[in-house]
């Protein structure tokens, strides 16, 4: 079973919490999924180059709030908050919403972030790096940031070979049927001039073994609030929970970096 399903839709509701955060009857269910396909779609397109892991969406009464997940928020945030500003009027434009805010979650440790991993991967290979190379290059940070395992696996004309085939490069465990171990899936694709190759990550984080708060923008069963606090305080969470992966919200509803505010 753990083999057959994504290992994230796997662990919704155990360990994982749902990336859209919303109420939908019969007659808007099926608007409200398309046009939160849309905004990604769109966001993803926009900030290509953003390091963005995930888009958590969340609707309250006539308000939208989008939360970007990235590691790279300066390119997101832009010179005096001017660049998210533009992002929030167009995503204005394209939902036909008045109140829109956008949050910027940074991700301190990107090289345990699988969709991060996979597409700094798939960017290199465009860049006609050896792909072995760029694998183990992957492999050898997650396991020093203090991942417990990662597989990668590749599949495609790799190296511009004629006949299609697909390698797999794993190290560590990554035990998909144990449903408490904290395991970061993506799949992405490099357009390469022989055509697609597809990469698909796995990032063991280790185990949960207390209950999690299932919030999305919560960090590590944390909130980022608590998380800074910590910090500040001179305690480091590296050695206690290895499972994280951001901090540093910024709420732009007004168009200032002000810090932003999840339930």
């Amino acid at each position: 079973m753990g083999q057959k399903a994504n290992p994230i839709g796997n662990r919704l509701g155990i360990i994982r919490g749902w990336e859209s955060n919303w109420y939908g009857n019969k007659k808007d269910f099926a608007t409200k999924l398309i046009e939160d396909n849309k905004i990604r779609t769109y966001l993803n397109a926009r900030i290509n180059k953003g390091g963005i892991s995930k888009i958590v969406i969340e609707r309250t009464l006539g308000k939208l709030i989008v939360t970007i997940h990235t590691s790279k928020p300066g390119i997101i945030i832009g010179k005096g908050g001017n660049e998210v500003d533009r992002i929030k009027e167009e995503l204005k434009k394209l939902t036909g919403k008045d109140d829109v805010q956008i949050n910027i979650l940074e991700i301190r440790r990107p090289e345990l972030d699988a969709m991060i991993v996979g597409d700094t991967i798939a960017r290199q290979i465009e860049n006609r790096i050896n792909y072995k190379r760029a694998i183990k290059m992957a492999i050898a940070s997650a396991l020093r940031m203090g991942a417990e395992g990662i597989k990668i696996k590749v599949s495609g004309r790799l190296g511009g070979a004629e006949i299609a085939r697909t390698e797999e490069i794993k190290q560590g465990r990554t035990p998909l049927h144990t449903f408490r171990m904290d395991i970061d899936y993506a799949n992405v694709f490099a357009l390469t001039v022989y055509g697609k190759i597809g990469i698909k990550v796995w990032i063991c984080k280790g185990e949960v073994l207390t209950k999690r708060d299932l919030n999305p923008n919560f960090i590590g069963g944390k909130s980022e609030v608590s998380d800074r606090r910590d910090r500040r305080e001179g305690r480091s969470d590296f050695g206690r929970d290895r499972r994280q992966g951001g901090g540093g919200g910024r709420d732009f509803s007004k168009g200032r970096g002000g810090r932003g505010q999840h339930q």
